[in-house]
């Protein structure tokens, strides 16, 4: 049996944290504050130095070394939120606050938990749209985007963005944080 690592609960534990902020936020305001995200982008690089350090009583390679890793979950989580926030599909909070979860919870557990995010955005978005009565439209418009790919720019079809809806990812986010924290706990 694999010996865990010292602490390696810590950023499971501050990635809920730091997502049920935001989801809370986001459900009721529709944004993502700097403040718990920018904070959180700065603390998750610390906390696993920092938990290296009090498990080896002084500072190590190790700690650098886990200090790089959550870099890199906040760089790698952060790479699809940034392409669909230049497509217009997520917000700017959204994005921050996937790199936030992925300083935390490094890279593989970070793009675990991005992967049950978008699977739960996936499942929740059909059901609003329904609800809202806006399925249909919804899927017709996706399809004239779907088309426009393969159509010459002056037959592409137009899409009326009064129809577009948007969905809070804040709460998908905690989703998929917690789900990964249970898988791994």
């Amino acid at each position: 049996m694999p010996v865990p690592e010292p602490h390696a609960h810590v950023g499971l534990v501050l990635a809920i944290f730091v997502a049920a902020l935001a989801a809370a936020y986001d459900l009721r305001t529709g944004t993502i504050p700097n403040w718990v995200t920018y904070p959180a982008l700065g603390l998750g690089p610390l906390a696993h130095a920092g938990r290296f350090l009090l498990a080896s009583k002084g500072f190590t390679d190790d700690a650098l070394r886990e200090a790089g890793f959550s870099l890199a979950g906040a760089m790698v989580c952060s790479l699809v939120p940034l392409v669909l926030y230049r497509r217009g599909g997520i917000g700017a909070g959204d994005v921050k606050l996937f790199a936030a979860t992925g300083a935390f919870l490094q890279v593989t557990w970070g793009v675990e938990a991005q992967l049950y995010a978008f699977v739960a955005a996936s499942l929740i978005a059909p059901a609003k749209l329904a609800y809202e009565g806006k399925l249909w439209i919804t899927l017709k418009n996706a399809f004239a985007i779907g088309s426009n790919m393969f159509l010459p720019k002056d037959k592409q079809n137009t899409v009326d963005e009064a129809v577009f809806s948007w969905l809070r990812m804040g709460p998908a986010v905690l989703f998929g944080v917690a789900f990964t924290a249970f898988q791994h706990w």
